[in-house]
């Protein structure tokens, strides 16, 4: 068996802050070095960021990024960190095109380069826009151990680089990644590593990025399994870390090069021979999963946290409602961003009631949060007054001076405006375009109602263990819920209960269900009916949204790209 000690930097990286990030990298594999590793791995174009989208159409910023990688090996070098092995993924581009790319750096110089194959053009992923796809395949033998390389989803397609490194022959195979965060995805990622590692015939590596990037929440989970498919070590999810892991492997034999599978299949040789023997590390625990509730808090808090601070802002300002969507968000941004950053505006209005303008002030002083009141009353008169309006119009006028108002406070004061809807408002049109839809993030807006109510138990029931105060009023939570724009309003006037509304979206939206197959599902016709059309006819407000954190399968912008100008109705075949 030949030893190697190999180390995965889960980092959290910044679209188009090269300097930074190839200072971290240098950083990270100084630790890592330090930890005695003799191969280091980072996420998928880490010194980048990723994705990077239309920024890898530009020939400027991919060559800035191949004269990173240069600079970047002369800096691991001057910094002792030259005899180890370090992968990084980065912007290339060649006379083909732009490539999503990684290298391989050894003494000051880059050894080998390779490009992901398989290109993602699916949900999130517009990769067959940008890239070019890779068919070169490197094995760099390092201390007696043939190392090949593949890019996150040459891993998720069947067939491909993975095959073809098992029929070349390999003893380790990394597999670094930008594999973005929706619920349950860590249940489906151990089991497809390890059924890569057995095609590969070798134990695989697998490294992600962690942080936040626009809508997308990358949430580490970096893991190790062996040939046989046992997971040998997991980090930790939504925080950097660097995992340190003694292999023992079979090694040698291998010289297959040339056309296999498709691919050019080239070999290397660093250091023929094995490391004298040393004492191994005991290898690091897997890290404990985190419950459904504790993994989607984590993903928001990730996604605010890091929009808030990567595009400089200081502190964040929304209305205090008294409401359970308002109280999540307050508690989301003090756990992203510590209780000083968040102003809380209560803007009563003459339906407002004394209960919602107790509970968002008792919301306030649990988290310590700053707070004020600015009333609305003579603003919405005058429109009111001026304009005639009755009804509707004036119930959207509320909303509107609510949103000029939260607007001037960020103008005044260089706060971002966060916007407090969830995703089943937002699939049914029910929020007030320039009102209540005013921001630059929207932390909840993939967060199904249901779910927002449980994310508030859970929060609560995690400070009681704590010992804490509970953050969240319990009469945000168990009080009807109501916009309040007219005397004695409640959603339920507007829209099917939640937990039924809930349902039938998730298999109209998320399913891509039609008409006759809710039906079969057994949902009330007059039911589907209503709720499809109030679908339908709100996609002008979706794309007017704010971005906000995705944590489904299917989020509203980037996943589901339907027209505006659209006559086609789901109807009863």
């Amino acid at each position: 068996m030949t030893q190697l000690r190999i180390a995965l930097a889960q980092v959290n990286a910044c679209v188009g802050d090269l300097v930074g990030n190839a200072k971290m990298v240098v950083e990270w594999t100084s630790k890592a070095v330090q930890a005695g590793a003799h191969l280091v791995a980072f996420p998928e174009m880490v010194l980048t960021g990723y994705p990077v989208e239309d920024l890898a159409l530009r020939e400027s910023f991919a060559a800035a990024s191949r004269a990173a990688v240069d600079e970047l090996a002369e800096r691991l070098a001057a910094a002792g960190c030259g005899d180890a092995l370090v992968v990084v993924g980065y912007l290339d581009r060649d006379e083909a095109g732009p490539r999503n790319a990684a290298t391989l750096i050894q003494d000051g110089r880059v050894v080998a380069r390779c490009a992901k194959h398989h290109l993602p053009n699916y949900g999130v992923f517009d990769e067959f826009r940008y890239f070019v796809p890779g068919q070169a395949l490197p094995i760099v033998r390092l201390h007696g151990v043939d190392v090949g390389v593949v890019i996150c989803e040459d891993i998720w397609q069947d067939g491909g680089p993975v095959a073809a490194y098992g029929q070349a022959g390999v003893d380790l195979v990394v597999c670094v990644n930008g594999s973005p965060y929706e619920r349950n995805k860590d249940d489906a990622r151990g089991p497809l590593v390890a059924r890569r590692a057995a095609e590969a015939g070798a134990p695989m590596a697998y490294v992600n990025l962690v942080g936040g990037q626009d809508e997308l929440v990358f949430d580490g989970d970096s893991l190790v399994v062996s040939a046989e498919g046992e997971i040998l070590t997991r980090a930790p999810q939504f925080v950097e870390h660097l995992t340190v892991l003694d292999l023992d492997l079979t090694s040698g034999g291998h010289t297959g090069t040339g056309d296999i599978g498709g691919f050019e299949v080239s070999r290397t040789v660093l250091s023929e021979h094995p490391l004298p023997a040393y004492e191994a590390q005991p290898a690091p625990p897997v890290a404990e999963p985190l419950s459904e509730e504790a993994e989607v808090w984590h993903a928001l808090v990730t996604g605010l946290r890091d929009y808030v601070t990567k595009n400089k802002f200081r502190s964040v300002v929304f209305g205090f409602s008294g409401g359970i969507d308002s109280a999540v968000v307050a508690a989301l941004a003090a756990d992203a961003l510590g209780a000083d950053a968040v102003h809380g505006v209560s803007m009563p209005s003459d339906y407002s009631s004394e209960h919602s303008k107790s509970d968002a002030a008792e919301l306030a002083r649990r988290l310590g949060t700053h707070y004020e009141t600015r009333a609305i009353g003579e603003v919405v008169k005058v429109f009111v007054e001026q304009l005639g309006l009755t009804g509707l119009a004036e119930e959207n006028v509320q909303a509107r001076a609510r949103g000029v108002t939260l607007m001037g406070l960020s103008n005044q004061h260089g706060h971002l405006v966060l916007a407090t809807g969830n995703k089943t408002e937002l699939a049914v049109g029910y929020s007030t375009i320039y009102g209540d839809a005013v921001g630059g993030f929207a932390p909840i807006k993939d967060v199904p109602k249901t779910l927002v109510w449980r994310l508030a138990r859970w929060r609560n029931a995690e400070a009681d263990k704590r010992g804490e105060v509970p953050p969240i009023p319990e009469n945000s939570i168990s009080k009807p819920p109501s916009a309040e724009l007219r005397p004695d309003q409640k959603d339920s006037d507007s829209l099917p209960d939640y937990p039924l509304l809930d349902a039938v979206l998730d298999e109209y939206v998320e399913g891509d269900k039609g008409f006759t197959e809710l039906l079969a599902a057994g949902f009330d016709q007059a039911l589907v009916e209503r709720v499809l059309q109030l679908v339908d006819r709100a996609e002008y407000k979706r794309r007017q949204y704010p971005p906000g954190t995705k944590i489904t399968f299917k989020a509203f912008g980037r996943d589901r790209r339907l027209p505006i100008t659209n006559l086609w109705r789901e109807h009863h075949s």
